[in-house]
């Protein structure tokens, strides 16, 4: 195991060492199932623990079976926290008396049953159907429609989101739809699929993506960068380097999953640019997040600095290593504001506006 996986491996270990000590009285907390104590007496103090290891753990408990208590970690769908969840319950000890799980597990749907206020939502009142789009053909694009009224757009959009997260399950819901928007039955405009086949229709199109792309690799040796530079609205200059031949890469959806490291710095006296101690030390940032990330065969777009902000941008089949080289990165730099997002996108269509520049 590499030093720097240990060190994150002995954070989880600290935590989990210390719910030893605490899990008899936790146990008895869930047992007793009263909610304003589970809060008080059980998440509120796993949570301060928590946050030491990795910001972004929510947490759901409660009796697994008359003996036995379960904790599930989630992180309410948020991409970049996922690999953090999985790998802190990979920690776990066994217990008797406790069952640890990483994200919330899918649900038969007979059982998924959600009312928010006057809405309510299952396989009886929500169903489907899929876009096709001749421009991106791998893009799973799909249009949930509500049997009732859809004028509150964001109530029916909200119940929707929470019956396939419960459905499809958290991992599941967070990185295997694409995109898809809510309506109500008077706006559908094809055949609707019944909710039950959602499950059967996302296996079978991420099996027919996984065989069409797994063996392409694409080879960065030859990759050669252009200088850009435009005007933001404020007047101030936006520098960029950008790999403009990987642009034109015709199977982008190979690398689906884009990557951004963003790193604020203190660029007021040069015109929101970094000064020259801010450029270097932002470099060798970057190139450590770049020899890392390219040995788990992610590929580097490119950065651009403006108005105090320096974002670097990579593309991967995977999600997760990146999620743990920026948070190392993040830990050892404390004196910048750093953070980094990470969201699937088939098409690289965040890079639009680079594609025909030159």
């Amino acid at each position: 195991m590499e030093e720097k996986e240990f060190k994150e491996r002995l954070e989880y270990n600290d935590f989990w060492d210390w719910f030893l000590t605490m899990e008899k009285k936790f146990f008895e907390v869930v047992k007793e199932g009263e909610q304003e104590a589970i809060e008080k007496d059980f998440f509120y103090i796993i949570s301060s623990k928590l946050n030491q290891v990795n910001e972004g753990y929510y947490f759901l408990t409660g009796m697994f079976d008359e003996d036995t208590a379960e904790l599930i970690i989630t992180v309410e769908g948020e991409v970049k926290n996922i690999v953090f969840a999985e790998e802190l319950i990979e920690a776990a000890p066994k217990l008797n008396h406790w069952i640890f799980t990483a994200l919330k597990p899918a649900i038969d749907i007979q059982n998924v049953n959600i009312e928010l206020g006057d809405h309510k939502f299952s396989k009886d009142t929500v169903s489907f159907y899929a876009n096709e789009q001749e421009e991106y053909p791998d893009e799973i694009d799909l249009v949930f429609v509500y049997q009732g009224t859809a004028e509150n757009k964001k109530a029916v959009t909200t119940g929707v989101c929470v019956l396939l997260d419960n459905f499809l399950g958290e991992l599941n819901f967070a990185t295997q739809i694409d995109t898809f928007t809510v309506i109500g039955i008077d706006q559908a405009e094809k055949e609707l699929v019944p909710i039950e086949k959602l499950k059967d229709f996302l296996d079978w199109r991420e099996r027919e993506f996984i065989e069409k792309y797994k063996s392409i690799e694409r080879d960065d040796k030859e990759e050669k960068f252009s200088i850009l530079r435009a005007y933001l609205e404020n007047s101030r200059p936006l520098i960029a380097c950008m790999n403009l031949s990987l642009l034109q890469y015709d199977a982008k959806a190979s690398y689906p999953w884009v990557s951004v490291l963003k790193i604020h710095y203190n660029g007021d006296d040069n015109d929101g640019l970094p000064e020259k101690e801010d450029f270097e030390k932002l470099n060798d940032i970057e190139n450590k997040a770049i020899e890392e990330l390219k040995k788990g065969g992610y590929l580097y777009i490119g950065r651009e600095s403006a108005d105090n902000i320096k974002e670097s941008f990579f593309v991967g089949k995977d999600f997760r290593q990146a999620s743990k080289v920026f948070k190392t990165i993040i830990q050892d730099n404390p004196g910048y504001k750093i953070s980094f997002g990470i969201f699937k996108d088939k098409y690289w269509q965040y890079f639009k506006d680079y594609e025909n520049a030159h």
